[in-house]
Formats: C-alpha cells, sequence, structure tokens
C-alpha cells in the first residue's frame, strides 16, 4: 500500500533527520519500512521493545547502516539530546527516520537542541485526496462509516472494522495515555473523552465538562491537552488578528479518527471535513512552507461559519459543511459579504453545484479530492 508522502519523505532524509508523526496506527510504521526497501542496509528499532532499547543506548548497529529508524524514542529521557548527539556524530551517507505517535514538534518547543536538524512530515489517516492519487476506491460514506485509518478503511467487512475500534480506543485510553502522563483518575478521562465524541462540531466549554465530570476546569483542558498531544483529537480555535484572544475562546473539538464520533451524520461530516482541512493545512506547512492554520469563524452574536483556512493573519477561505441543505447559509453571506472572504458551501447530497452572490456552493467530494495531501 502506497502513501502519498513516501517519496516526500525519502528526498528530505537525503538532506536532514526526519519527523515522521500521527496518530497511533495511521501508518508510519509501515510507511518507514517501505522507505527502508529503498535502502541497501536499513535497521529499524523500537524503544518499546527492551532489546532494541538496549542497541539504541549503545548505538550497537553496524557502520555500514544507510538508514536508522527509531520509533517511540520521544519516550526516553534525554531524547533531544541523544538525538542531537546522534544526528551530529553520523556518517555521512547515514540517514535517519525518527517515527512516533505524539506530536515530537510540541515536544521540542521546549528547546532548541534540535532546531535546525530536522524536517517534520505528519502522517494522517487517508482523505479523498490521497485515495486519488494512489489509486484506491473510496467514497464519502464508506469514509463516514469507517474512517480514514488504513485498517478500518481498507478491511472487507464493516464487522471487522468496528472490531478494530474497539481495540483501538482501548489502547489509545489504557496504554498511551497512561504511558504518556501519570493519570490518577483514569474513570475521570475517559468519561472526558466519551462527552468530547458527543460535542463535536460545538464550541467546548471546559466548565460545562468539568461539571459533568465532577472534575475542576483546569484538569478537563489539562486531559484535552494530553488527547491532543497523542493525536487523538484537535482543537480548531475561533479566528482573531490576535492570537493570543482567539486561543482563550473556546474551541471546537473534532477527532482524527471520524468514526469516534457519536452524533447525527451532519455532526460526522463536519468533523471529517475538519480532519481534510487539517491535512490540507499540515502539507501546506511541511511541503510548502506556507504558514497555515485551520479556525473557526463567529462574532458575538453567534453568526457563525464552520471553517476558516488562514495563512499567516490572512483568511485564504471560508468553509460551510451541509448534508443535505444547498440553500446558502447566512453566515457564509454575511462574513462573504462584509469582509469579502473566498467562500464555499459543501453540501454531501446535491444534485447539481451552483454559484450564488460569489458563493460557490458543491458536492462534497469534489471539494474535498483537490485539497494537499
Amino acid at each position: 500500500m502506497e502513501r502519498a508522502q513516501k517519496a516526500a519523505i525519502v528526498r528530505d532524509l537525503s538532506k536532514k533527520m526526519v519527523f515522521l508523526t500521527g496518530p497511533r496506527q495511521a501508518g508510519k510504521t509501515t510507511l518507514a519500512k517501505a522507505i527502508a526497501l529503498g535502502f541497501s542496509s536499513s535497521i529499524y528499532l523500537n524503544y518499546d521493545h527492551s532489546k532494541d532499547r538496549e542497541i539504541i543506548l549503545k548505538e550497537g548497529w553496524l557502520p555500514s547502516t544507510e538508514l536508522i529508524i527509531l520509533d517511540e524514542i520521544h519516550k526516553m529521557p534525554e531524547w533531544k539530546n541523544y538525538l542531537k548527539g546522534l544526528y551530529d556524530t553520523k556518517l555521512p551517507h547515514q540517514k535517519i527516520l525518527v517515527t512516533g505517535s505524539a506530536r515530537l514538534e510540541v515536544f521540542t518547543e521546549a528547546g532548541d537542541s534540535l532546531a535546525g536538524r530536522y524536517f517534520l512530515h505528519r502522517l494522517m489517516p487517508f482523505s479523498p485526496a490521497e485515495c486519488e492519487l494512489v489509486k484506491i476506491p473510496y467514497s464519502l460514506d464508506r469514509f463516514l462509516v469507517r474512517g480514514g485509518f488504513p485498517e478500518p478503511f481498507l478491511s472487507e467487512t464493516l464487522i471487522d472494522a468496528n472490531r478494530w475500534r474497539l481495540q483501538y480506543v482501548d489502547s489509545l485510553l489504557r496504554e498511551d495515555v497512561l504511558d504518556f502522563e501519570n493519570i490518577q483518575n483514569v474513570k475521570a478521562i475517559r468519561l472526558t473523552f466519551e462527552l468530547l465524541r458527543e460535542r463535536v462540531g460545538s464550541p467546548i466549554s471546559y466548565s460545562s465538562i468539568a461539571e459533568d465530570v465532577a472534575i475542576s476546569p483546569t484538569t478537563v483542558k489539562k486531559y484535552i491537552q494530553i488527547l491532543e498531544a497523542l493525536y487523538i483529537v484537535f482543537r480548531v480555535t475561533p479566528f482573531s488578528n490576535n492570537i493570543a484572544r482567539s486561543l482563550l475562546k473556546e474551541p471546537k473539538i473534532y477527532f482524527f479518527d471520524t468514526g469516534l464520533v457519536k452524533g447525527d451524520q451532519g455532526a460526522i461530516l463536519e468533523n471529517f471535513v475538519a480532519c481534510c482541512l487539517l491535512k490540507h493545512t499540515f502539507a501546506k506547512r511541511d511541503y510548502q512552507g506556507e504558514n497555515y492554520s485551520l479556525h473557526y469563524l463567529q462574532t458575538k452574536d453567534k453568526k457563525e461559519v464552520d471553517f476558516a483556512l488562514a495563512e499567516e493573519e490572512n483568511i485564504k477561505q471560508i468553509i460551510e459543511v451541509k448534508l443535505s441543505d444547498s440553500s446558502l447559509h447566512p453566515g457564509l453571506c454575511y462574513f462573504h459579504e462584509k469582509y469579502g472572504y473566498p467562500a464555499i458551501q459543501l453540501v454531501k447530497e446535491l444534485k447539481k453545484p451552483y454559484q450564488a452572490n460569489g458563493i460557490e456552493v458543491l458536492q462534497s467530494t469534489d471539494f474535498l479530492k483537490t485539497l494537499l495531501l
């Protein structure tokens, strides 16, 4: 199974270290091993494996090794200094690929020991755009039911996809979260997780969740930050020219696995579009060096648009998502008319695309398959 980012990663390996991150079971290890096949000598080492850990600590690979793949290395104490030393002293022919299911770029922000030494690649679940490129058959309904993770998406039956998801959720909460941080109240973070599944697409009130779970709003925020750091959920903040102000406002929470959403078909569709747009912004940043970000728009009197794609502090496009209503959304019209933002309304059940008042109304898949990977 080819992934669209493979060639770009191989190119970057000849320049710097490569960090390949993304959600658990998005296909990072499979992709890393596929890349290894292009080298005459490679080694894959997982820090979670005791024997591999010994080799990592001793740097016990042959000098002839061309590609060194280090998985889950962020769990190693002082891992940044280790990688800095390894990169600075490696032989000229050696390449280093670092993979992990946590946001390695977040961990590097605390210090600059790795500054200038790596390129970041984020491997997300499948999207219509990637399926188009690598010739994988798909339908929007399949994405909405199964999500875009390779195993459930490609599985022969829906039963197998559902079995995968039950095991996936259990491993996320029992293993990844507890490994990441010492959580005393496991029941509370699980309940927070379940409440988030029911509130996709709505601004999240930390106080409201705190009241339901019987914990403090600060703890709720901490739990969400953990889920975000592990690529389980992602926040979409309201757009503001003042970034600090934007971060203080209520975010929306979406899941990387659309199959986790508990809601109506409209919420599931909105979550999937959010995943595709986030993947697009990652591609803009990781491959084109453009500082793109994903937001939503909302005024004090509750005029709202689902999504806004921004570069630096400038909105490039606003997007509203509808299941079947093809009439123009009032919030989309308001922001388009008042600020001149290019506007698109995506509709799943649309007989024919059209344009009105400068706003395009498109079938969801027709738009999503044109995004970057």
